[in-house]
C-alpha cells in the first residue's frame, strides 16, 4: 500500500518553497500527497517563527491537525522547529517528531528533549533539493538562505544562519523544470545575493537578466532599500514587471537606527519618485513595524505622513513582537499593546484608501493578465497570493496571457471582462 502524506504550510512564501521541496523529497521516497490530512499516514507541519502571533499560529494548527489526523505520525519542521529544537519536542508532545531544516522528515521515533537528534545538524540542505513542478503557472523560488544583516527586531540571522547563495545554473535549472510563466524570486536578502560567493553587489543584476530571457515575468521579493541601485531598477523594469517591494520597515531616522537599518522617509520618497519618473507604471509594496520601542508620537506621525504623501499601492503593517537574542529587547521605550493597535489601526485605514483608489483607477483600462486557476487572474501589480486579484470570465485558458477590460473594483480586488481580439 502506497502511503500518503500532507505537509501544512504556514508563513512566508519562502516557507511554502521549503514545503515543495519536502514534497519532492516524500514523492522520491514512494509515498503519494493525500486528499486531506484525515487520510495521510504522515502530516508534515511546516513552521513559521517570525513573530509571538505567528508562533501560536503554528502551534494551534499542530494541534487542530493532531486532531483531525489522530492516526497520522505527525511531523513539526520549519522555522519552529529550528530556533527551539528540543524545548519545541518537549512542549508539544502531540507531535512524534520535530525536526529542523534539512533534517528529513519520517516516521522515526520522536527524540525527547535531551536526545541530541532533537537538534542535530542538517543531513541535507533544503535549499538545493530539487521540487516538483506544481499546478499553477507561477514559483516561488528561493535564491538564498540566511541572512547577514543584524537587524533589531529580526532573530531570523539565529537560526537561518548567514547568507547563503545558490548558483546561477542550479536556479536557472530549477525555474526551467517548473515550467511556469512567472518565477517569483524570494530570499531574506533577495539584492546580495551572489556576495557570499564572491559577485559584489550587483550578483542579482545578471541572474534577473538571464531569468527574463526563460519566462515571461520576473518578480522580486524583499529588497533592502540600500540596495536599490540604478542598475537593478533598470533589471527590474526590463523584466516587464516594474514590481518594488521595498523592505522599509519606517520611516523615521531616529527610529531606524534603533532598528539598525539604514535611510529615512525622505531618501524612501526621493527613490520611489526616480523609479516612477523612469516607469510611471511602476507599483510598490511594503511592510512597516508600528511600536517598536522608542516610537514616538512624530515617529508615528511621520509614518502616517509617508504613507499618505508617497502613496504606495499595497503595504502591511506588523505589530512589533519582542524576539528574545534580539538588540531590540535591550531597549527601553515598550510601546503599550493598546497603543500600538491603534497606531496599527490608523495607517491601514490610510492604506485602505490608497489602495482602493489605484484600483478604482484601472477601471475601463484592458490590461493584460495571467490566468492562475479559472476565473482568477493577475496583472504584474499583483504579487502572487500577496496583492489583489482580478475575478475573469471562466473561460479564459489558465496559464495563458489575455487581454481584459476592468469593469469593476470592490476594495484590493478587480473584476474585468474578456477583450474580444
Amino acid at each position: 500500500m502506497v502511503r500518503r502524506f500532507w505537509v501544512e504550510t504556514l508563513g512566508c512564501p519562502k516557507n511554502q518553497v521549503d514545503s515543495d521541496k519536502i514534497t519532492g523529497l516524500l514523492v522520491r521516497d514512494g509515498m503519494a500527497a493525500a486528499e486531506a490530512p484525515e487520510e495521510a499516514d504522515l502530516v508534515v507541519v511546516n513552521t513559521c517563527a517570525f513573530i509571538e502571533e505567528a508562533r501560536q499560529e503554528s502551534v494551534d494548527t499542530v494541534l487542530a491537525l493532531r486532531s483531525t489526523a489522530a492516526e497520522a505520525e505527525l511531523v513539526v519542521t520549519g522555522c519552529m522547529a529550528e530556533r527551539y529544537g528540543a524545548e519545541l519536542a518537549e512542549a508539544l508532545p502531540e507531535a512524534d517528531r520535530v525536526a529542523g531544516f534539512g533534517v528529513p522528515v519520517s516516521l522515526e521515533a520522536k527524540p525527547s528533549a535531551s536526545s541530541p537528534s532533537a537538534v542535530e545538524p542538517p543531513s541535507f540542505d533544503l535549499l538545493n533539493l530539487s521540487r516538483p513542478p506544481g499546478e499553477a503557472p507561477w514559483a516561488y523560488v528561493k535564491i538564498a538562505e540566511g541572512c547577514d544583516r543584524r537587524c533589531g527586531y529580526c532573530a531570523i540571522p539565529s537560526f537561518r544562519g548567514p547568507q547563503r547563495s545558490r548558483s546561477a545554473e542550479a536556479i536557472v535549472a530549477e525555474v526551467e523544470g517548473l515550467g511556469v510563466r512567472e518565477a517569483v524570486l524570494v530570499a531574506q536578502d533577495l539584492a546580495s545575493y551572489g556576495r557570499d560567493q564572491g559577485q559584489g553587489p550587483r550578483g542579482i543584476i545578471p541572474l534577473v537578466e538571464s531569468l527574463r530571457h526563460r519566462v515571461d515575468w520576473v518578480r522580486l521579493l524583499y529588497l533592502y532599500p540600500s540596495d536599490l541601485t540604478d542598475p537593478l531598477i533598470d533589471a527590474i523594469c526590463a523584466t516587464g514587471v516594474p514590481y518594488f517591494d521595498l523592505s522599509l520597515q519606517h520611516v523615521s531616522r531616529p527610529l531606524l537606527t534603533r532598528m539598525r537599518r539604514w535611510g529615512d522617509g525622505d531618501r524612501f520618497a526621493a527613490r520611489i519618485a526616480d523609479i516612477r519618473q523612469r516607469q510611471p507604471e511602476a507599483v510598490f509594496r511594503s511592510n512597516f513595524i508600528v511600536g517598536y520601542p522608542g516610537e514616538t508620537e512624530a515617529d508615528h506621525d511621520a509614518l502616517l505622513d509617508f504613507v499618505a504623501d508617497v502613496g504606495l499601492d499595497w503595504c502591511g503593517f506588523f505589530i512589533y513582537s519582542a524576539e528574545a537574542g534580539t538588540y531590540a529587547t535591550t531597549l527601553g521605550g515598550e510601546i503599550p499593546a493598546e497603543l500600538a493597535a491603534e497606531r496599527r489601526r490608523e495607517l491601514a485605514e490610510t492604506q485602505d484608501g490608497i489602495t482602493a483608489a489605484k484600483r478604482d483607477q484601472l477601471i475601463g483600462r484592458e490590461v493584460e493578465v495571467l490566468v492562475d486557476t479559472p476565473g482568477i487572474a493577475r496583472t504584474y501589480r499583483e504579487a502572487p497570493e500577496i496583492d489583489g486579484i482580478i475575478s475573469v470570465p471562466d473561460h479564459l485558458a489558465v496559464g495563458r496571457f489575455h487581454t481584459v477590460r476592468v469593469i469593476d473594483a470592490m476594495g484590493p480586488d478587480l473584476t474585468a471582462e474578456a477583450v474580444l481580439p
